[in-house]
């Protein structure tokens, strides 16, 4: 018993420090952080955000279901994750390049449509054949439209469908000729940047918290989560 005692002041640091290192990463250098280090974190953050943008848009553009709505961008986001725990990333940081991963993977399929039809969209005129109350909290009209020979599209309309919008009115939509994304409403200037801008902020974070993920995991000491490397970035 007497022994014990005595252990609990030695034991007591090292597995604090032990649950430290396993949710937020060693980091076990001075001041700061190596310069390759750091590259290596944007890199992979840049990489992997690139990778779930990348794959949405070009589902969307070549009218790839299982790309276009964000499948592929989850699957990017797993490796990702898979590829901070190789390196010994805390769980902590894992788990939030996780959650942003996954929620820029279901932000961008929206964003992917609208570079589409901002790239190689036609606009013509619809008209409005009924108007439906505001969405209880978002403040959007919803048109049910029809084109210039009656035919109704199967989507209804909402950017350019407000309060004083009527049944008969025109409004101007803008439509992939080839089919792959629905055809929406224009209420602004019709460019690729405006939707890339809408999930700019979920890509940052991102790449942020990748970045913090894989300089938190450099380990000097030698251990099961990976090779020591030294200052220059070589494994030993």
């Amino acid at each position: 018993m007497h022994r014990a005692r005595r252990r609990l002041p030695t034991t007591e640091p090292q597995l604090m420090a032990h649950l430290r290192t396993s949710v937020w990463g060693p980091a076990e250098f001075v001041g700061l952080p190596p310069w390759w280090l750091v590259g290596e974190g944007l890199l992979a953050g840049g990489l992997g955000a690139v990778a779930i943008v990348g794959t949405a848009v070009a589902g969307a553009w070549y009218g790839l279901p299982a790309l276009a709505a964000g499948e592929a961008g989850l699957v990017c986001a797993l490796a990702l994750v898979l590829y901070l725990g190789v390196v010994g990333a805390g769980r902590a940081l894992v788990g939030v390049v996780a959650v942003l991963g996954v929620c820029l993977a279901l932000q961008v399929p929206q964003a992917a449509a609208g570079v589409v039809l901002a790239e190689r969209g036609s606009v013509e005129s619809v008209v409005v054949t009924s108007v439906e109350g505001a969405a209880v909290g978002r403040g959007r009209y919803l048109c049910s439209v029809a084109d210039q020979t009656g035919v109704p599209l199967r989507v209804r309309i909402w950017r350019g469908c407000g309060q004083a919008t009527r049944p008969g009115d025109a409004l101007a939509v803008v439509y992939d000729p080839e089919g792959h994304v629905p055809p929406r409403g224009v209420d602004r200037e019709v460019t690729a940047v405006g939707p890339l801008r809408a999930v700019a902020g979920w890509a940052a974070a991102l790449v942020a918290a990748c970045l913090l993920a894989v300089v938190r995991s450099y380990r000097m000491t030698h251990n099961a989560a990976g090779p020591t490397r030294d200052e220059d970035g070589a494994a030993l």
